[in-house]
């Protein structure tokens, strides 16, 4: 009798498991997600450690072996200068890699505090920070990271910078209408009811309830700075030569496609497995992190 009394606990005990817990555990059902986590690591580790997996240096040239194709001495071939392709693929991670989180943690920095002050603020500071984000929203995302990257210079850092602040207004909408949704709750209420200042309910309780959809969003945004970054280092505008990008590859790479495709097939797969497994990683964790899911 006793046994039969206890397996109700035991299962209230296993069901109140705490939400990340059964979020992992959604998420380990979603093969698709975790191959994208997998390659997403995958390439972590080779711009952490590029020195190791780079064969040859990758801004040596060598005037004997120029756009030289695939072989036991360059695997992925060698550029219109005699580079070493994959040395210049491996080192290229760094640059998209760094781009995407740095650019991306410069978005949630500004655009989060943002959007949770117009959210939970309400009235005249609701309305003014909505429309300037309107207007942001108004101009699409590349062509103002690119306004912003030839005003400031190019280089990666200001590349980041440009495409972090183009990325903001994103953050602060999406953060709003999750503050939105979340301050009108019982606990929110409960919250004021007892004498909560506003400071401590906006950060201890409205601010990690929303944290959700803003790491789905984080995960997708990443995938959309590469190609961000890809594409101002292709115009220029990024990662400036001779340190190698994948974007200033294809750059180099567009007058050589007929003669040596490999000089831009590579580079650009690389572009596409990284972003592929970020969107596959977003699309996981969006899924895992609903409530609504069981």
């Amino acid at each position: 009798m006793s046994a039969v009394l206890a397996a109700p606990s035991f299962n209230a005990r296993h069901d109140e498991a705490g939400p990340w817990r059964r979020a992992w555990r959604r998420l380990r059902r979603r093969r698709t997600a975790l191959i994208g986590g997998g390659v997403v690591l995958a390439f972590a580790a080779l711009a952490v450690f590029a020195p190791w997996f780079s064969p040859q240096d990758p801004i040596a040239t060598s005037w004997s072996a120029i756009r030289q194709a695939p072989s036991a001495t360059h695997w992925f071939g060698t550029d219109e200068i005699g580079r070493d392709v994959l040395s210049r693929v491996v080192w290229g991670t760094r640059a998209s890699l760094l781009a995407g989180v740095v650019s991306v943690s410069i978005s949630l920095v500004l655009g989060v505090p943002i959007g949770l002050a117009a959210g939970f603020l309400g009235g005249f500071v609701d309305a003014l920070i909505s429309r300037i984000t309107d207007a942001f929203l108004a101009c699409p995302f590349l062509i103002l990271a690119i306004a912003l990257a030839a005003f400031l210079g190019p280089s990666l850092t200001n590349a980041m910078v440009a495409i972090g602040v183009s990325a903001t207004p994103i953050f602060v909408r999406l953060t709003r209408a999750a503050v939105l949704n979340v301050k009108v709750e019982d606990y929110i209420e409960a919250a004021r009811a007892v004498g909560n200042p506003p400071l401590r309910i906006a950060l201890r309780h409205v601010l990690p309830n929303i944290a959700a959809p803003v790491i789905v969003q984080a995960t997708l945004a990443i995938a959309s700075a590469v190609i961000a970054e890809a594409s101002l280092s292709f115009l220029g505008l990024g990662q400036q030569p001779p340190a190698p990008s994948w974007g200033s590859m294809l750059d180099s790479a567009k007058n050589y496609v007929d003669t040596a495709p490999w000089m831009a097939i590579w580079p650009g797969l690389a572009i596409f497995l990284l972003v592929l497994s970020f969107n596959l990683l977003g699309d996981g964790l969006r899924d895992a992190l609903d409530p609504r899911q069981r």
